[in-house]
């Protein structure tokens, strides 16, 4: 990894309030940020700026790590190296890159500092920022700079290898929205799931698993284990069973990937309730299930840049509909920039706005172009099965014989009608179920919410308060969010019901 090294010097100095240590040199003076004392021993008592300390460290690399800039600018005017590296030939720009400063990055790549500089290890300013998840670093020195972000190291390994390895799903989006190689192979054999497999990130296999293909589930290192095999070694079952889930997945699909709509026969759809009710009208059932959803185009707002350039050097950082500074709005598989509520389905392989869940009765993910049409469908799927058990058992009591004594009617029916209990139990099967999904979605519709939202929380910084508990923005109260789903059939997103969102780690 980056020199653990600036890590712990940083720690046990740099970090310490300036009013609470000595400066006595142009190092400390440079780590803390004493300017006037800067100045006096450079002008007043002729220190030099281009010296290293006793560890190898220059004032450079010191000012760089704590962000201050004007330091850095004055250092490099007064005789500092902005290339000069220490004892493992890291320069300033990697120690900028420890802690994302891009402030300082920008003054030392425009007095000269390069950006593809590499220390002992092969490590470069975008293999430190990849290993200490600096995602805003890393994507402003690609965009900015041209930075090389596909670059391995000594040991093969390029920054998305160590974005697996330590966990930072975020990294990994940008990296892989930027097609860097996800089937690359370092020293060891591995790829980059590899190496999220054997640190047991899961968040980090599902992103690489989502924009992969099923050749990187297949791969084996140089000891004979692909990532699967790897995640069971080490104990990671939930990976393990996420990926070896993902592999069968991916086998399943070639079966079906020829298959037109209407010859699925692995659709869930209750046809039973067609066949059997006028009231509930096919026409929604088709709408629901071939409807667009919303479907997220290359071609929208959201990726209206010109080939010459770069796509997140033009982002509206004010436009909350389209970037919050949220890297989980990045798709590394669809390749766009999308809403906040959107999210990328496996099964369509399209991102979806205000994605609510993908729904195997319809065959379709509902979104929301099509939620409306859906819920109608699943609502005249309640009223169908519930009106088709009370006529069934209306017949059947009204058509009942006079029985003897010891015969009951309950074997009565059974006996001598079995059709009409097996048609009795699946319609009491599906009207449990429909009733359920018809509850749970009015119930999200009435709190603006989508089923997603609800099973993936903890995931998504923006429903949380500055407090870090549960708070939903998009919730307008129960009168408004049921009066726009009715008449428009979808919210608008970009009325939230306190600014601003508050981005925290998705």
């Amino acid at each position: 990894m980056a020199s653990s090294e600036i890590e712990v010097v940083s720690d046990s100095q740099a970090q310490k309030n300036p009013n609470e240590v000595t400066v006595f040199d142009v190092f400390s003076a440079s780590a803390y940020g004493d300017f006037e004392k800067l100045r006096k021993f450079v002008e007043e008592d002729g220190f030099s700026l281009s010296k290293p300390d006793g560890n190898g460290y220059y004032p450079l690399q010191w000012a760089s790590l704590n962000n201050f800039t004007d330091i850095v600018q004055y250092i490099i005017e007064h005789g500092g190296d902005v290339n000069a590296g220490d004892n493992s030939q890291q320069t300033a720009l990697h120690w900028a890159a420890v802690r994302g400063q891009i402030a300082v990055a920008d003054v030392l790549l425009q007095n000269g500092a390069r950006v593809e500089a590499a220390d002992v290890n092969g490590y470069r300013a975008v293999h430190v920022a990849a290993q200490y998840g600096q995602t805003a670093f890393l994507n402003h020195i690609i965009a900015k700079y041209n930075a090389d972000f596909d670059v391995p190291d000594n040991d093969g390994r390029s920054p998305l290898h160590w974005a697996a390895y330590k966990g930072f799903a975020d990294t990994i989006r940008l990296l892989l929205f930027r097609d860097a190689c996800q089937g690359r192979q370092d020293k060891e054999g591995c790829t980059p799931l590899h190496w999220a497999a054997l640190r047991g990130n899961i968040e980090a296999c599902t992103v690489l698993v989502h924009a992969g293909t099923k050749q990187e589930l297949m791969v084996k290192d140089n000891a004979g284990f692909n990532p699967v095999q790897l995640a069971s070694d080490k104990g990671h079952r939930h990976v393990a069973f996420f990926l070896s889930n993902a592999q069968q997945g991916a086998q399943q699909a070639l079966g079906r990937q020829n298959l037109r709509w209407e010859d699925r026969e692995y659709r869930l759809c209750p046809d039973i309730i067609l066949c059997y009710s006028p009231c509930n009208s096919p026409l929604h059932q088709l709408s629901s299930c071939s409807k667009d959803p919303g479907y997220i185009k290359r071609s929208g707002v959201f990726s209206n840049h010109t080939d010459s350039e770069d796509p997140l050097l033009n982002i509206d950082l004010n436009n909350s509909s389209i970037w919050t500074g949220n890297w989980s709005q990045l798709c590394p598989t669809c390749k766009i920039i999308r809403p906040v509520r959107s999210k990328h389905c496996p099964a369509c392989k399209h991102c979806v706005e205000q994605f609510d869940h993908h729904c195997p009765w319809i065959s379709n993910c509902v979104g929301k172009r099509n939620k409306w049409d859906f819920f109608i469908f699943i609502c005249l799927g309640t009223l169908s099965s519930f009106l088709a058990a009370a006529v069934t058992i209306q017949r059947i009591w009204t058509a009942l014989p006079a029985l003897p004594s010891e015969e009951t009617w309950i074997h009565h029916v059974v006996v001598q009608h079995p059709g009409v209990v097996t048609f009795l139990v699946l319609d009491t099967i599906i009207l449990i179920a429909a009733t359920t999904l018809t509850t749970a979605q009015a119930s999200q519709i009435a709190r603006n919410i989508t089923t997603n939202e609800l099973a993936n929380a903890i995931r998504y910084g923006y429903l949380r308060g500055p407090d870090g508990q549960f708070r939903n923005p998009y919730n307008h109260g129960c009168r408004k969010n049921c009066a726009d789903f009715l008449i428009q059939g979808y919210t608008n997103d970009d009325e939230i019901a306190w600014p601003p969102l508050q981005q925290v780690a998705s």
